[in-house]
């Protein structure tokens, strides 16, 4: 059976002058994803921080790339509550939106783009355990995790905003496609 690449949306996401900080995969919580629940095992993505180039884009949008682990505009660390990042937002047109959206707090959060290497089922819930971590994106749709929220940081303070509950499909669509 081929790997199928799998996508997660999240609402984690900190807006501070070009740069965006945030959750792009938490540890330990279990999604009702509609046709299953899963969890992801903290270290999932250890292996593809040590060995893999791991893009930033938009929407799940290849055309929109906002950073990359290879050249240190974004930057991946696996904390025991998360898969945490540090994005460097290029001053281009995707990074200028993808700002005033986490600024609004419109951004739906982020989300991340994988391939599960090894998994188990525990009370019906699939468990990740492992997976190959090829990219994170900023949405504009809602999160998979309904637990998590968007801030937008703005001197020193945080604004929260409720993150949105829908998926938007369409991205999904383009960014499989090129798969």
């Amino acid at each position: 059976m081929t790997p199928r690449l799998e996508t997660r949306f999240l609402a984690e996401t900190k807006a501070s002058g070009r740069r965006l900080v945030g959750y792009a995969a938490r540890y330990g919580v279990v999604a009702d994803l509609g046709t299953f629940r899963e969890r992801i095992e903290p270290g999932a993505f250890s292996a593809s921080l040590e060995s893999r180039d791991i893009l930033a884009l938009f929407d799940h949008d290849p055309g929109r790339v906002l950073g990359r682990t290879k050249t240190k505009t974004l930057t991946l660390n696996d904390e025991p509550e998360g898969l945490a990042f540090d994005l460097s937002v290029p001053d281009t047109t995707a990074g200028a939106d993808a700002l005033a959206l986490a600024a609004r707090g419109d951004l739906g959060g982020a989300s991340i783009g994988f391939i599960v290497e090894e998994e188990k089922k525990e009370s019906g819930v699939r468990v990740i355990q492992r997976a190959a971590l090829f990219e994170i994106s900023l949405v504009s749709a809602g999160p998979a995790y309904a637990q998590t929220t968007v801030e937008a940081r703005r001197r020193g303070g945080f604004l929260v905003f409720s993150p949105c509950k829908t998926p938007r499909l369409n991205a999904l669509r383009r960014f499989l496609e090129t798969v």
